[in-house]
């Protein structure tokens, strides 16, 4: 039997990601977002609260960066979701460094191994939030995460999720099967 829990959303894993962005003066700011989600080989999309530094800057810019949270980067991802940059430079502050992006106005930050630099392709104000629609303009992925063949290599990472139940960050964890072809037992009847 199954107990109703009414409105409470349990959609997981929610990704960590920390986008990173530049203001009016050229100022980095980072923020934890786990409200995000991507749609499409090439966007991404996510919910962001009007009263943050970071949705200023991404309507301004009409760019910025997502980088994935790692395990060995936990302690700084948490700071950039706990710390408003409305009050604190949270870069200066975690002493992470900066470099600027070559593809478009939002700064890089070095110590994670994933960044996607995105362009910002629609705007929708919900509910006193917007929702952000951007495309991801290119991929930069450090060599420490990639395979023998180049590739990235996902256990490498040791990516983070927000559980939203716990209010705790969990690791992914280990392969269980193989997408678009598992099914095909059941399809075949084999």
């Amino acid at each position: 039997m199954k107990k109703s829990f009414s409105k409470k959303t349990v959609l997981l894993p929610l990704p960590v990601y920390i986008i990173g962005t530049y203001d009016e003066e050229g100022k980095a700011n980072a923020m934890n977002l786990a409200w995000g989600v991507q749609c499409g080989y090439h966007e991404v999309s996510f919910s962001i609260a009007k009263e943050h530094k970071t949705t200023k800057n991404i309507l301004l810019k009409k760019a910025f960066t997502i980088s994935l949270a790692t395990k060995s980067l936990k302690d700084i991802s948490d700071y950039f979701g706990i710390v408003s940059g409305n009050r604190e430079d949270k870069i200066e502050k975690s002493g992470v460094h900066i470099v600027k992006s070559e593809n478009v106005d939002a700064p890089v930050i070095e110590e994670y191994p994933l960044t996607l630099e995105c362009k910002v392709i629609d705007v929708q104000e919900e509910l006193g939030d917007y929702r952000i629609v951007a495309e991801i303009v290119n991929t930069l992925i450090d060599e420490s995460v990639l395979d023998e063949k180049g590739q990235l290599d996902v256990d490498k990472l040791k990516l983070i999720t927000f559980d939203s139940v716990t209010n705790s960050y969990r690791i992914l964890g280990e392969v269980v099967g193989q997408a678009f072809k598992d099914g095909a037992k059941i399809k075949t009847g084999k």
